[in-house]
């Protein structure tokens, strides 16, 4: 481990902006850096000069005169203010929490939290402060991450910092039991939460969207989606293929980007062949780099040919194709009308179809370059062309479904868009029922009914050794619930093939940035789990204490109809108090950070979600216990 001294660049943190000296203007974007697509800005004049004011409050008036033009210029450019001069001048990344310059342990973990969503090998468009999904924020602008520092490095136990959609509120008087953090994103009325409104006030800079775990400070990188894809490809060759081994099966589908670039490495960890499609040379490229993509084949006859190879040879392989998914749906879709043979067992989207028209979905008709120009040039033109893809994409898929593929929403709103493109997509006896159902709806809820959902956890010292650790008390807390009498068939299953799943995680090498770890399991594992971390914390066997969080895409985290609510058959899928309730009770309930969403997966306005995180330093069970028994069984509740 690196001395003391390495780490002291990191007391910069403690004294905010900074502006003394002002660092140099941003010259441009870094071309070596993945960056998010220019924003729309559909603000009048007034509204330009109100955006600019809006930044210029982190600042004193001296420097308005230097930064308002400045301002102004990226919010012309780029449609939207990031404030690139303020940059950090060091790497971001989970350094490891007795560097950090914070009074609390608490505080200390957040910050290792934060970091590691902006690490460039984890987050999406770093400089954009954007973690996945396209637009999933961090923070909205540079600022706001220096004052977040500054508080963070304040804080006392008797104090609670609040959050607004990025905006650093201040410390707030509180108890030592209340959250340390209380975080809201895109929290807007709702008469006023549709896409438009969410371009208008991400441009002015007072509201943004947090995705899920994104906004929250608890991404993990794509591991956090790996062993989700897992499972439901296993228990969709059981249910739909009538199968327990996909050998030789193919599962087609797209994305490499953010969480998406998770269904290569979960196509071979559940012994397919995953064939996935990304229009952006640098995302499948950092993929590959990482291990998670094992091939790349860029000629769509290359790419049938070896998809025959691989099934005839029944390899377990993941083929990144660079190039449009249209292509390959529609090359597969005429292979099966020349030949007879339907090259596809299993099929999905991973795009980010929250924002279709911003980046999310790219046109079949158009390079990746051409597309992101045409987003600002012509966006008339760029939504036509994207319905017009999202049409195509639909009627191949009806042909090989009709072939004996299983296709099916990854809840990233493919069907919902697909419908409002004008495709054939819903059953003409229920024009609100779509043909194809969503993964929860299929697949998951029942998993989610039976409490069993993402929990995930932090090792904040950053040595692989306490992640070999917790993994290895991870995989005790399993066996001992596998002794219980009497257990359900549906529980022992999935408790098994969790401590497969675990005894087997380091050997897939699914760490980027944390030394973090996924896995699903109920209230009681995840309460022994805890436990048995706090007791190993306790006795010094981990260096440093752990952070225990969960996706929000959780039995309890998350209201919605077209995803993790799907489900729900008694009218109220709409609602969203479950997600509310969880946000407000894991506070009450002693967790150190708790965060509610508008937005994250299907797109603003369609879900309302929230997460939390729990810094277990060696004497704190009884709270771990409470927060998650609650966490869960709210959901189960609901269900």
């Amino acid at each position: 481990m690196n001395s003391e001294g390495n780490y002291e660049f990191l007391k910069i943190l403690t004294l905010g902006i900074p502006i003394n000296p002002l660092p140099e203007k941003y010259l441009g974007r870094d071309p070596s850096v993945p960056h998010a697509p220019i924003r729309k800005v559909p603000l009048s004049s007034e509204e330009k000069i109100l955006a600019v004011t809006n930044a210029l409050r982190y600042f004193p008036k001296n420097l308005h005169s230097i930064l308002g033009i400045e301002f102004e210029e990226e919010l012309k450019i780029y449609g939207h203010i990031y404030m690139y001069r303020f940059l950090p001048k060091f790497s971001l990344q989970a350094y490891p929490i007795q560097y950090f310059p914070a009074k609390l342990l608490e505080a200390r973990a957040i910050m290792v939290m934060i970091f590691n969503n902006l690490d460039p090998k984890v987050a999406q468009f770093p400089h954009e402060l954007v973690t996945y999904g396209g637009n999933g924020q961090v923070l909205s602008n540079w600022a706001q991450f220096w004052v977040l520092m500054k508080y963070l490095s304040e804080m006392g136990n008797n104090q609670t910092l609040s959050m607004y959609s990025g905006h650093p509120m201040g410390l707030f008087p509180s108890t030592l039991t209340n959250p340390r953090l209380i975080i809201t994103n895109g929290m807007v009325i709702p008469n006023y939460s549709s896409s438009n409104d969410y371009d208008r006030n991400f441009a002015l800079g007072v509201s943004m969207y947090g995705q899920m775990t994104a906004g929250s400070y608890c991404y993990i990188g794509p591991q956090g989606i790996v062993h989700g894809t897992t499972i439901t490809l296993l228990n969709g060759g059981r249910k739909f293929l009538k199968t327990d081994s996909l050998c030789g099966k193919v599962f087609l589908t797209s994305g490499l980007g953010g969480m998406s670039g998770a269904q290569a490495k979960a196509a071979v960890i559940a012994g397919c062949i995953g064939v996935i499609a990304e229009v952006s040379w640098d995302a499948l490229k950092k993929r590959h780099e990482q291990g998670w993509v094992v091939e790349i084949v860029k000629d769509l006859d290359q790419l049938v040919n070896r998809i025959r190879e691989a099934q005839k040879n029944k390899e377990i392989t993941s083929i990144g194709y660079y190039g449009n998914i249209v292509n390959v749906w529609e090359k597969l879709a005429t292979e099966y009308e020349k030949t007879g043979d339907c090259l596809v067992d299993l099929g999905s989207d991973q795009t980010s179809l929250h924002i279709p028209y911003d980046g999310g979905y790219y046109p079949v008709d158009l390079s990746y370059e051409e597309a992101q120009g045409m987003i600002v040039t012509n966006p008339t033109k760029f939504k036509s062309l994207v319905q017009a893809s999202l049409r195509r994409q639909v009627i191949a898929i009806r042909k090989l479904t009709n072939a004996g593929m299983f296709f099916w929403d990854y809840g990233n709103a493919f069907l919902l868009e697909s419908m409002r493109a004008g495709a054939e997509i819903t059953c003409k006896s229920n024009p609100e029922k779509f043909i194809y159902p969503s993964y929860v709806e299929a697949i998951m809820g029942d998993i989610f009914s039976l409490g069993f959902g993402p929990f995930r956890w932090v090792c904040t010292s950053g040595d692989p050794t306490d992640l070999e650790k917790t993994d290895a008390a991870a995989a005790a807390e399993f066996v001992k619930q596998l002794e219980v009498p009497d257990l359900d068939p549906a529980v022992r299953r999935l408790y098994e093939e969790n401590l497969q799943w675990i005894r087997e995680a380091s050997n897939h090498k699914m760490v980027v940035g944390s030394q973090a770890r996924i896995l699903y399991s109920d209230a009681i594992g995840r309460i022994g789990l805890a436990k048995r971390f706090n007791e190993l914390i306790k006795s010094g066997e981990l260096k440093g204490p752990v952070v225990i969080s969960r996706d929000h895409h959780d039995v309890s985290g998350a209201d919605s109809p077209f995803r993790e609510t799907a489900n729900i058959t008694d009218g109220s899928k709409y609602t969203a108090d479950m997600a509310v309730q969880n946000f407000i009770g894991d506070g009450i309930r002693g967790a150190t950070w708790v965060a509610l969403h508008n937005g994250g997966g299907v797109g603003w306005g369609e879900v309302i979600n929230g997460g939390f995180g729990l810094v277990l330093d060696g004497n704190n069970t009884h709270v771990a216990e409470n927060v998650l028994t609650w966490d869960v069984n709210n959901g189960i509740a609901r269900r």
